[in-house]
């Protein structure tokens, strides 16, 4: 069954108090000053560490380039022209790891359908409760580390005699080295670390290239993959993306 990280937030939650061994750091990006000064006052009570503060796209860009951190809150209407959808490309690109909860009141599918092409843990609707917010950010910052000590391991094993070394970056047959391309390289690795989900097609032209390319060239490349590769270890799926299966699948 395929399974999405994004979860639509409706009701208030009620989730117990994660203890955490280093302080998570919190990018809050509000276009509503006074709502992110209470963001950032509640979050901060629970132990977050919150790093910056925009209420512009060009800003929130320009402050994340120099941020160290784990999770963006992410208004989707901004001051100015750009919006949180264009500010959550940015991060994917600088910030791979970090974990993106939007904040809106608009419940449009298109919006929906973006949340799920960048992995947005959750999209949460305005007006939100104290306790639904502390509890969704303590829920994506445990995914990520929970995710970053599956990405800790030495390789990824996967169906067909192929595994993938994480710590060399190298695909191996039968314990053999697949000679790939750079881009190549990039993308199997990306697959590879989200096994048995679907990655789509944005997130995997902005892996590669950082930005959005016509979706002709990365079926280019996935065939040129599936030539001289091997036919059967990417998996398209319904024109939403790709994936590779693990052998416990």
């Amino acid at each position: 069954m395929l399974q999405s990280i994004l979860f639509i937030i409706k009701k208030q939650g009620d989730v117990g108090r994660i203890i955490f061994m280093k302080t998570d750091r919190i990018f809050i990006v509000e276009d509503n000053l006074t709502s992110a000064k209470y963001l950032k006052t509640l979050l901060e009570k629970e132990g977050f560490e919150i790093v910056g503060i925009a209420d512009s796209g060009k800003e929130a860009i320009e402050k994340l380039k120099v941020c160290d951190l784990d999770l963006v809150l992410m208004d989707i209407i901004l001051k100015d022209e750009i919006t949180g959808l264009d500010v959550s490309l940015s991060v994917m690109q600088m910030h791979p790891e970090c974990k993106i909860i939007f904040l809106t009141a608009d419940a449009e599918q298109e919006m929906i359908d973006f949340a799920v092409d960048v992995k947005a843990y959750a999209y949460l609707m305005k007006p939100y409760r104290e306790k639904e917010i502390v509890a969704t950010v303590r829920m994506a910052l445990l995914h990520k580390t929970e995710k970053t000590k599956q990405e800790n391991r030495s390789f990824v094993t996967l169906r067909n005699g192929y595994r993938f070394d994480l710590k060399h970056n190298q695909l191996e047959k039968d314990g053999t080295t697949v000679a790939l391309s750079p881009t190549m390289l990039k993308m199997i690795r990306l697959l590879a670390l989200n096994h048995d989900n679907v990655v789509s097609t944005k997130q995997l032209n902005i892996h590669i290239w950082n930005k959005q390319k016509n979706n002709s060239t990365l079926r280019s490349l996935i065939n040129r993959f599936r030539n001289s590769v091997d036919k059967n270890l990417i998996i398209s799926v319904n024109s939403v993306g790709y994936m590779v299966k693990s052998d416990k699948t």
